[in-house]
């Protein structure tokens, strides 16, 4: 029989998948050596993943999202998001991309990093957003290519970010549905080759454009109405709101966020592209196609870099949208 102090009852808080219904939570007294075999276990667990039936499990819901939101059924886009964003193989893809990047050895304020294969099961099996309070953000300051000036960085926690990339996976089907169509930066099997490219098919004509004009957008990320994203960005709102107004923490003290999305957030970047969305029709509704095969004004955007292309030698007034 187990002595009193080699037992330890806890709540073992988890969901799990049977039938297609969730279980709930079930108290357990776990010894200390039936805890070592369930770490062991929860090694063999994460190294035995078969990774390409996750990938297809996710894009599966991927897709009904996709085709729910060009029928334009947009509760059946949010259950479909439920689903999602609730999915153990979701959860694995998220805890995945955050330990598997160049930032994987960067902590938040609370200095957690997830090195192990057993950490990393644990948090896919604690990942939830019911009660979830997003932790203040770590404020860097990293160089600007080229520039004296130094650009600010938010750096969240290890289990924030993994939230972040949980949810941008049931985001991302939509803000690709509803992208501009020469929009490039951060976009998935897109990059800065493919701009470069439309760039050259832009000029490349003896019609084509004669005048380039460049724009870049100040403190884009920094700047971004947290009322507008509230309103118009199809997620749990909830979530946004923590994501959004987590704070950060610079040289000891906390400091509130009253605009604009961190640069370092693993969602940041879909919610910049999807408020910058909109400019190339505004664009072509001004100065409509000549004919079937050209443009009076070519767009091209890459994130908050953007390169309207106009053939016209004539200076005129300009319209910030």
């Amino acid at each position: 029989m187990l002595q009193p102090e080699k037992v330890q009852t806890c709540l073992l808080v988890f969901y799990c998948m049977k039938g297609g219904k969730l279980l709930n939570v079930s108290i357990s007294t776990i010894s200390y050596q039936d805890k070592k075999l369930t770490d062991t276990q929860l090694y063999q667990d994460w190294k035995t993943i078969n990774w390409n039936q996750v990938e297809k499990s996710v894009n599966k819901l991927q897709t009904r999202i996709t085709k729910a939101v060009l029928q334009n059924k947009w509760n059946l886009v949010k259950r479909l998001q439920y689903l999602l964003t609730h999915s153990y193989f979701a959860k694995l893809l998220a805890v995945r991309k955050v330990t598997q990047n160049k930032g994987k050895r960067t902590p938040g304020i609370d200095g957690e990093r997830w090195l192990t294969s057993i950490s990393k099961i644990k948090v896919v099996l604690s990942l939830t957003g019911k009660k979830y309070k997003a932790k203040p953000l770590k404020r860097v300051f990293i160089n600007k290519p080229g520039k004296k000036k130094k650009r600010p960085l938010g750096i969240p926690t290890m289990y924030d970010r993994a939230m972040q990339s949980l949810y941008a996976l049931a985001l991302e089907p939509i803000a690709e549905t509803i992208s501009d169509i020469r929009s490039f930066g951060f976009r998935k099997y897109r990059s800065t080759k493919d701009s470069c490219q439309q760039i050259f098919l832009c000029l490349s004509k003896k019609n084509s454009a004669q005048w380039i004009l460049e724009g870049d957008i100040k403190g884009c990320f920094d700047n971004i109405n947290h009322h507008w994203l509230m309103t118009n960005i199809p997620m749990e709102k909830s979530i946004l709101t923590q994501f959004l107004k987590a704070g950060f923490i610079y040289k000891r003290h906390l400091n509130p966020t009253k605009a604009g999305t961190p640069q370092g957030g693993t969602i940041s970047p879909i919610l910049a592209n999807m408020t910058l969305d909109g400019i190339e029709k505004l664009l072509l509704a001004e100065y409509p196609k000549r004919n079937k095969n050209s443009t009076k004004v070519n767009f091209i955007r890459y994130c908050d870099d953007c390169a309207p292309r106009k053939r016209t030698h004539a200076t005129e007034n300009c319209r910030i949208v």
